[in-house]
């Protein structure tokens, strides 16, 4: 950059990190799904997900290395919480995938439901969303981004009144008894407190929240569940996305059949409400919803460890 004047460059030298992702790994799916696994500077791995849909595509990106909210069916959780991604780290997977797809257009929709809970890193993620929509950064709208969290009550509130972006939150039961069971940030934040704060949520015009709920045979999918997931969300403006549990290790769960599936959808929708079945993509490559942790990822503490065998030691 000789066209700059010595004294800024320095002053970035100094100053400024200039830094790219290293593509370690890219898997591609019979579906189209393609699954990015990223080094980062650290030599962490995270890994983002483009998913096709009929006329646009959407990116999943992560937040974290690994997750620290322990949910009971995520192999995301299995690696623990290693730690947050810096502004650059999440805003450069979209970049690069842009890069790679040669048009900016071709990414219609950014979901941060990636590795890790976006709200437990929320300054670097808001941070992240102002580069991603910036007219001198990619130019995404917020009304294209969507925030995924657990229910980390206090930064749901905070969100809403710093951004207009898209929220899901994964509720995945409706009694505390469970949903503390299989997630333990309710048992902080139990669900009166998370759904006074989504009733309260400031929405603009024609949004909705959106209500992610796996269904685990056996253990929330019953029709005494969907009854109680009616009660829990009435008055409040939401879609609910139903998904399959995408089993890839044995952890304890098993999917719902596709008839008790849609018979618990059927109860949803008899009531008014907007109740879609996740079709779930990236299987074959555990690229799909909760799946998210590859020997790559694992791989990466070796890396590091090899990494501080060599510094100075006292």
């Amino acid at each position: 950059m000789s066209n700059l004047p010595s004294g800024l460059r320095k002053g970035l030298e100094q100053d400024a990190l200039f830094s790219r992702l290293k593509l370690e790994q890219r898997q591609v799916s019979v579906d189209g799904t393609v699954k990015y696994a990223w080094r980062l500077r650290d030599g962490s791995v995270v890994e983002s997900v483009l998913i096709p849909e009929k006329s646009h595509n959407t990116l999943c990106i992560s937040t974290q290395v690994g997750c620290r909210m322990g949910c009971r069916f995520c192999l995301t959780a299995r690696m623990g919480y290693r730690r947050d991604l810096a502004p650059d780290e999440i805003a450069l997977q979209a970049l690069h995938v842009i890069e790679e797809l040669g048009d900016r257009r071709r990414v219609r929709n950014l979901v941060f439901m990636g590795m890790g809970e976006p709200l437990d890193n929320y300054t670097n993620v808001v941070k992240s969303i102002w580069i991603l929509t910036d007219p001198l950064g990619l130019d995404f709208s917020q009304r294209r981004i969507t925030v995924s969290t657990s229910g980390i009550v206090p930064m749901i509130s905070r969100l809403g009144m710093e951004l207009d972006v898209g929220l899901a939150v994964s509720l995945h039961a409706t009694t505390d008894e469970l949903r503390s069971e299989l997630m333990p940030i309710n048992r902080r934040y139990p669900l009166g407190e998370l759904i006074q704060a989504l009733r309260s949520y400031p929405l603009s015009r024609r949004r909705r929240i959106t209500i992610e709920y796996l269904l685990l045979s056996g253990v929330n999918d019953s029709r005494e569940d969907a009854k109680r997931l009616v009660s829990l969300v009435r008055s409040i403006p939401v879609k609910i996305n139903l998904i399959p549990f995408n089993p890839s290790q044995p952890i304890g769960f098993e999917p719902t059949s596709e008839t008790g599936i849609i018979a618990f959808q059927k109860i949803l929708t008899s009531t008014g409400l907007t109740a879609i079945i996740r079709k779930s993509k990236g299987r074959d490559i555990s690229a799909a919803c909760g799946q998210l942790h590859r020997e790559l990822a694992a791989r990466s503490e070796s890396v590091e460890q090899s990494a501080l065998s060599l510094q100075p030691q006292g």
